[in-house]
C-alpha cells in the first residue's frame, strides 16, 4: 500500500523526552523540507488531530499502541528509528495491514553498540567503576582488586542474537583474541564480508561456557525475560553479563539476586525495563555493576545516521516504494 503521488503527505514524528524529545525530532522534520508536513509529538496522543490525519508514524522509541493505530485511519506505515520494535503493537498493526519497518538493515547503530558492548566488558574486566571510586576517597585499593582484575584475551564471549550488532560484536572479540560462541533463533549466520570465526551453539551450552554473555537479541513476545533465573543459575559464578539490547530481555530481579548472592562475577547494563528506570530498581544498588542509560544508540555520528535511514526509508515509500525492513 503506498501513498498517490499527489495526496498530502502527512508524516507524525514521536520521540520521546529521554532521547531528546521535541529538539531532536524538529531536527529530524527538518531533513524532509518540503516533501512532507512533519508534526513533531513526544507522545503519539500529544495532538490527535496529527495522528488521525497522519499517514506515517515515525517514532524514536515513543510507544505506538493499538489505541494509537485505532486512532489513526490513514496510517499507511509505521517506521521505527532504531533496529528494535518492541515500542509498538505490530499485531495490532499487522491487522491493519500497516507495515512497520526498523532502520536495521542500515547498520546505523551497529558500530557504537558494539563500541558500549566492548567499553562495559573491559571495565567490568578492569574493575574500572570501583578502582576510581576507591582513588576519588584517597584509597590505594591494588591489594584488594587485583584478584578479580582479569583479561578479555583468551575467554569466550557468548552472543545472544547474531544480527548485524552482534556480529560487530564478534569482529571486535576477534582482535581481543577472544572466542565466540553465539545462539540466534532468527537463524542468523555469520555474513561473508566479516570473515568471523565464531561457532553456533545452543543457548544452555552457550550459558554454562561463556566467560561473557552479551544480549543482542530484539525483544518480543516469546524471548522477554529470556535470561531468567533458572538460565541466570546455569552461568560460571566466574561469568559476566552485557545487556545493550532490551532491559526486558534480563530479569532485573532475577539478574540482582544472582549478583547480590555472588553467582555472578558482574554485569554490564546499558538497557533497562523500564525507562528510564525507578529508584526502586535493585540493579541500581546490586554490587559489581557498571550502568549507562541507554547510549549506546545515541553517539553524535550515529544520530546523524538514525535520522538519515529512517528519512530515507519514509521518503522511498512515498515515491511509491516497497519499504525497507519489515517487522515479522
Amino acid at each position: 500500500m503506498s501513498i498517490e503521488q499527489n495526496a498530502p503527505r502527512n508524516v507524525l514524528a514521536i520521540v520521546s523526552p529521554h532521547v531528546g524529545g521535541r529538539a531532536a525530532g524538529t531536527a529530524l522534520a527538518a531533513v524532509f523540507a518540503d516533501r512532507a508536513q512533519v508534526t513533531v509529538v513526544e507522545a503519539a496522543d500529544e495532538d490527535p488531530k496529527a495522528l488521525r490525519d497522519a499517514h506515517v508514524v515515525i517514532t524514536g522509541l515513543g510507544p505506538v499502541t493499538a489505541d494509537h493505530i485505532a486512532a489513526a485511519p490513514e496510517l499507511r506505515l509505521i517506521q521505527c528509528a532504531s533496529h528494535g520494535f518492541d515500542y509498538v503493537d505490530v499485531a495490532a498493526a499487522r491487522q491493519r495491514g500497516i507495515p512497520v519497518s526498523t532502520i536495521g538493515s542500515s547498520g546505523a547503530e551497529q558500530q557504537n553498540v558494539a563500541e558500549q558492548t566492548f567499553a562495559l566488558m573491559l571495565a567490568l574486566a578492569k574493575q574500572l567503576i570501583p578502582a576510581h571510586t576507591a582513588l576519588v576517597d584517597a584509597d590505594w585499593a591494588l591489594p584488594r582488586l587485583q584478584q578479580s582484575i582479569t583479561e578479555l584475551s583468551g575467554k569466550t564471549l557468548g552472543i545472544i542474537g547474531f544480527g548485524r550488532i552482534g556480529q560487530e560484536v564478534a569482529r571486535r572479540a576477534a582482535a581481543f583474541e577472544m572466542r565466540v560462541v553465539y545462539t540466534d533463533r532468527s537463524g542468523g549466520s555469520p555474513r561473508d564480508d566479516l570473515q568471523l570465526e565464531a561457532h553456533r551453539v545452543e543457548l544452555d551450552e552457550l550459558l554454562r561456557t561463556a566467560d561473557y554473555v552479551s544480549v543482542h537479541a530484539p525483544l518480543t513476545d516469546e524471548n522477554r525475560h529470556l535470561l531468567n533465573a533458572e538460565r541466570l543459575r546455569m552461568l560460571k559464578p566466574t561469568a559476566f553479563v552485557i545487556n545493550t539490547a532490551r532491559g526486558a530481555l534480563i530479569d532485573q530481579d532475577a539478574l540482582a539476586d544472582a549478583l547480590e548472592a555472588g553467582a555472578l562475577a558482574g554485569a554490564g547494563l546499558d538497557v533497562f525495563d523500564p525507562e528510564p528506570p525507578t529508584a526502586a530498581l535493585r540493579l541500581l544498588r546490586a554490587p559489581r555493576v557498571v550502568l549507562s542509560p541507554h547510549v549506546a544508540g545515541v553517539t553524535r555520528e550515529t544520530l546523524v545516521r538514525i535520522a538519515m535511514a529512517a528519512v530515507r526509508n519514509v521518503s522511498d515509500y512515498l515515491d511509491g516504494k516497497e519499504p525497507r525492513d519489515i517487522v515479522g
